[in-house]
């Protein structure tokens, strides 16, 4: 077994990447995704660069089964139990503190209504102490629900559950008996063992809710590939950054929610690795559908451990991730005699006009044939030759409603989704007091680099990395993170009474358990890992930051509190521009992070082959040029832009002013002029 394979599912395409072991020799290709059955267009993938699968030795892959039954709000029917007399907290939720001033904000509309939630007896206190049993009859009666209105997932989520499991623990013992395997059943401390009743609760939601799509995608392609002869466990991507066995994602599926673009980032940090002192990146992945901006900081993925997704809270590490609605097949369109850009997209079928399916609507992709920016005979490798004139008419047909020539609508069309994709990359940076001109721009999804430089330029940043494989770069990504596993415990300390080897004693117990847990994933001793970070806040406050520790043994040392009341308020300063050293700080939360290492690529140099250039008629700033269009793989040298690079599985645009050259590792850099 000599391969090592990654593939990424996406709302167009679905890209693989093979690594050979023993040549070093990488291979990207892509095939439409099929929506329909998505296994399909995974095996077609996947054929394009593997002809047996007996001979691959590590197989990683990343889903949106559970983010897309979310976003069509097609998941499970959901029974929650909860506490009595907090059966109402779900629909409370929290106040839109930061929505307040918006008159058209509007809580997004629970994934469980009020008539299927049932209330159980039996009460903990904040300690976890026992006031009152658990009503067990309650539970069965619950239970017998299930099968009777058809319910596909229960989630339990008591009171103080993460202070301690027991009644949560006994509500599965008795729904398991009641209702088999037959229906999903998801505990909130396992979901989310944290404090704050609604965010544990809307985690444990979120799980059932999506749960069992994903459970029947993951068994699924496990059966149809181990039919297929792959005699290797199929890995997934996690919203963390690191990777599972398809096994402890079906257990745990909350944590395959953003599966599929946090690859990106992955690869990302591979490359801040290998590109030496580009340690900050942006890395920005526009797709067919959406444009997903992320962070790369002092050469590590920015993890939070909370977000909202759809306007639900979840408690789990997973990468910051900012999505739009702006990609490759976002419509264009008339509103108020104004030009609008997505967020709507034609999708993988139609598809834009020009990719002759029955799309009638301009997209973002015909506007770059009009402008000339796309190779007709050459897109995706060849693999698909675009229908031009239809580009033309669609654009053409939009331009005669607003009155305006095509060729100016068209860029007018990709100035809309440029400004747009800025101001995503705004959100992420700029609003939490970071930089953009600080940070290289990583670009890359199939229609990334073809807009890289312009979004540079609104942001001022002056270089534009371009990967290979650019259309396939969440897969390389995948291919590159490690096997993770994180675990949590709520310690909640005053600074009066913090006790350092008790939380010494309390991480090294947190980090057995990380081991074993890496163990049961099949990571060699040698290759594993555990880091250990606290939660930290000033006495009275609400929010906390995430502090780093040297080790599980760090809080033992006699100078450990000074130690890291200052780490925190040098992390307050970099996060909010203030701290205050002399008041008092708390330990909220222990965090433990398991990593298990894989062996990492040593991709050979790509080689340069002879291959002439063509010129092409290419629009930029409304002046027509006569444009190079180059094969990246006869690239080498310096580019001096206007130039089109196209390759299997993307094309990037160079701009007059600009100049790109190909570094030893066979990345494209390209140097912006301002």
């Amino acid at each position: 077994m000599t391969y090592r394979v990654a593939m990424d599912i996406g709302g167009t395409f679905t890209d693989v990447v093979c690594y050979d072991e023993r040549t070093g020799a990488v291979v990207a290709s892509k095939a439409p995704s099929t929506p329909g059955d998505l296994a399909e267009g995974v095996f077609a993938a996947l054929g394009s660069v593997v002809a047996d699968l007996t001979e691959i030795s590590f197989f990683v892959h990343g889903t949106t089964q559970g983010l897309n039954a979310l976003l069509e709000r097609k998941g499970a029917k959901v029974l929650l139990l909860a506490s009595q007399g907090a059966g109402h907290a779900y629909h409370i939720a929290r106040g839109n503190r930061t929505r307040m001033f918006d008159l058209r904000y509007r809580k997004p509309v629970p994934l469980v209504p009020r008539e299927h939630i049932v209330e159980v007896g039996g009460r903990l206190d904040w300690r976890g102490g026992e006031l009152a049993a658990l009503d067990e009859q309650a539970v069965r009666r619950a239970a017998r629900r299930a099968p009777a209105e058809g319910f596909d997932a229960v989630a339990v989520c008591l009171l103080f559950s993460y202070a301690n499991s027991e009644h949560e623990l006994r509500a599965a013992e008795i729904l398991r008996e009641e209702l088999g395997e037959r229906v999903l059943v998801v505990l909130s401390h396992e979901a989310a063992r944290e404090w704050r009743e609604y965010e544990r609760t809307s985690s444990a939601v979120l799980e059932a809710y999506t749960g069992p799509a994903v459970r029947r995608y993951l068994a699924g392609i496990e059966r149809r590939f181990a039919e297929r002869g792959l005699g290797v466990p199929v890995h997934v991507m996690q919203s963390s950054g690191g990777l599972v066995n398809a096994s402890h994602a079906m257990r745990r599926p909350l944590q395959t929610l953003l599966s599929g673009p946090v690859g990106g980032t992955m690869g990302g940090v591979a490359l801040a690795r290998l590109l030496g002192g580009r340690r900050n990146a942006i890395c920005v992945d526009m797709g067919g559908t959406s444009f997903d901006v992320s962070l790369v900081m002092d050469g590590r993925p920015d993890i939070t451990s909370e977000a909202s997704i759809e306007g639900f809270p979840v408690l789990m590490p997973l990468v910051n991730l900012h999505t739009i609605g702006a990609g490759g097949g976002s419509l264009a369109y008339a509103e108020a005699g104004a030009l609008r850009v997505g967020p709507q997209s034609a999708g993988a079928v139609p598809g834009p006009a020009c990719y002759g399916r029955g799309g009638t609507q301009p997209t973002v992709t015909d506007a770059n044939v009009v402008l000339g920016r796309v190779d007709p005979e050459w897109f995706a490798g060849g693999q698909m030759s675009l229908d031009v004139e239809a580009a033309h008419q669609a654009v053409a047909a939009l331009a005669g409603q607003l009155g305006m020539e095509p060729l100016l609508l068209a860029e007018g069309i990709c100035q809309v989704a440029n400004a747009k994709m800025a101001q995503a990359i705004r959100t992420i940076t700029v609003d939490h007091g970071i930089e953009p001109r600080e940070f290289a721009l990583m670009a890359f999804g199939g229609a990334g680099a073809m807009h890289a430089v312009f979004i540079a330029r609104e942001l001022g940043i002056g270089e534009v990395v371009v990967p290979r494989f650019p259309g396939a770069f969440s897969a390389w990504g995948m291919l590159e993170a490690d096997v993770r596993r994180d675990l949590t415990e709520p310690h909640f300390r005053g600074q009066e009474s913090l006790d350092g080897p008790a939380m010494a004693a309390a991480l090294a117990s947190l980090e057995s358990a990380a081991l074993a847990e890496l163990a049961a994933q099949g990571v060699p001793a040698a290759r594993r890992r555990v880091e250990h970070a606290v939660d930290m806040r000033y006495e009275g406050q609400d929010y906390t930051l995430t502090i780093p520790l040297d080790g599980a043994d760090e809080p033992a040392a006699p100078d450990f509190l000074p130690r890291i009341a200052a780490r925190f308020a040098q992390a307050h300063t970099a996060r909010y521009g203030h701290a205050t050293p002399e008041a008092p700080v708390e330990v909220v939360m222990l965090r433990s992070t398991g990593l298990g290492t894989f062996p990492r690529l040593s991709a050979a140099p790509p080689e340069v082959e002879e291959r002439a250039a063509v010129t092409r008629h290419v629009v930029f700033d409304g002046v027509t040029h006569q444009t190079p269009v180059v094969r990246r793989s006869a690239l080498g040298g310096e580019l001096a832009g206007p130039a089109i690079v196209v390759e299997e599985t993307a094309t990037t645009v160079i701009p007059p002013g600009c100049v790109a050259s190909v570094d030893e590792f066979g990345f494209l850099i390209i140097k912006v002029a301002p």
